[in-house]
């Protein structure tokens, strides 16, 4: 039960790739592909897709509305920096998950960093993650071509990882010779010959690295049939305490890099565009009502964006709460009415075969988390 993870970083972002199956030991190859977009720093839902008809928004950030957002519908508009995605909601090809976050609500980096990979409520109560997880349960277990394995993608069964050196000729290492030196070594040195040989019979071909081509990377490497079944982009700089902007600024920058990125994928992935979901990921949202600093600081619920082929239709799901300040979070925040653990489980179910009951209890340890697969997914 052996496949491979792949992990490649710039300044701005990073991607690692999972669940390769392996040929006699893979139950079968899945449904599907899911991309996950880790947007790190928390971004703010409220400027990526505003509630134009909630009475309220001008009235708390009137400063941070963007002056010609894409109308979506009489209540919702779109960041005019998300103009790709606008277009693949129109062709029925995107979601948007809004009021909606795993239920965390400490407003640490760190911790909600953590749950959200890990799938844990708990912050570092567990050393795998809910990707790696599901790819456990698919039988899809494998490693990461990187120095430190993604917690997202860490399983809990056959973990390794791997990272090539810069050494002259360490690229193409012989995994005959590796083979060879096993038969003739034993115990744990036999064992370390061996996976050497394995690790070496997977060609790394070198790929650009802004967030991009990344992007771009991952889909051709998700249309193999033979390859991954996951990938897991990571994006920063969605921390925006000051100066965060409405048309121009820090976070419309990094929600035009975020379009790329989708856009990037489609163009990837070609064909299996129609086998893939995408969706983003953020540690929390922004609070409702600007700093004085001309920024938002650290607060709850925020909008998911998904994508792909596998989508049922252009929509945004929600439960709106409201931003009048009686309807906030600790008198502060959006209110989450939509657990995104429950996005999470639908999108493994889709792509992956599993029963959501299976995915509740194993992968979130929440057996009585709501379905939204027949919501979501064709």
């Amino acid at each position: 039960m052996i496949s491979r993870r792949l992990f490649l970083k710039t300044t701005g972002a990073s991607l690692a790739l999972a669940g390769i199956p392996i040929s006699g030991h893979t139950r079968d190859l899945p449904n599907g592909n899911i991309v996950v977009i880790i947007l790190e720093g928390g971004m703010d839902g409220l400027a990526a897709v505003p509630p134009l008809g909630d009475p309220d928004l001008e009235r708390h950030r009137k400063a941070l509305m963007a002056t010609n957002p894409i109308s979506l519908n009489p209540f919702f508009g779109l960041h005019p920096a998300l103009g790709g995605y606008a277009g693949m909601l129109a062709n029925n090809e995107a979601t948007i998950i809004h009021a909606t976050n795993f239920p965390y609500t400490r407003r640490s980096h760190f911790e909600g960093q953590n749950v959200i990979e890990s799938g844990n409520l708990t912050p570092f109560a567990d050393r795998s993650g809910w990707i790696g997880r599901a790819l456990d349960l698919a039988q899809m277990p494998g490693r990461a071509l990187s120095i430190d394995m993604p917690l997202i993608i860490r399983g809990n069964l056959n973990n390794d990882n791997y990272y090539p050196a810069s050494l002259v000729g360490s690229s193409t290492a012989s995994p005959a010779l590796m083979r060879l030196l096993s038969r003739h070594h034993q115990g744990f040195t036999a064992t370390a010959f061996e996976k050497l040989s394995e690790k070496y019979a997977y060609e790394e071909k070198a790929a650009a690295r802004d967030p991009v081509s990344l992007a771009k990377y991952a889909g051709r490497q998700l249309r193999n049939p033979q390859g991954p079944s996951a990938a897991v982009l990571r994006v920063n700089d969605f921390d925006t305490h000051a100066n965060q902007g409405s048309d121009k600024g820090q976070h419309s920058r990094q929600l035009s890099e975020l379009d790329d990125i989708f856009l990037g994928l489609k163009s990837g992935l070609k064909d299996e565009w129609k086998n893939t979901i995408i969706l983003t990921l953020t540690e929390f949202g922004r609070t409702v009502k600007i700093n004085g600093t001309v920024g938002t600081d650290h607060g709850f619920a925020s909008a998911g964006l998904l994508a792909g082929g596998m989508l049922k239709k252009g929509q945004i799901l929600t439960e709106w709460p409201g931003l009048a300040n009686k309807y906030l979070f600790e008198k502060r925040d959006l209110q989450s009415t939509i657990d995104y653990r429950s996005v999470c489980a639908a999108a493994i179910e889709k792509a992956y075969g599993l029963d959501h009951n299976l995915i509740a209890d194993k992968v979130f340890y929440t057996p009585a988390l709501p379905r939204l697969t027949d919501k979501l997914f064709l």
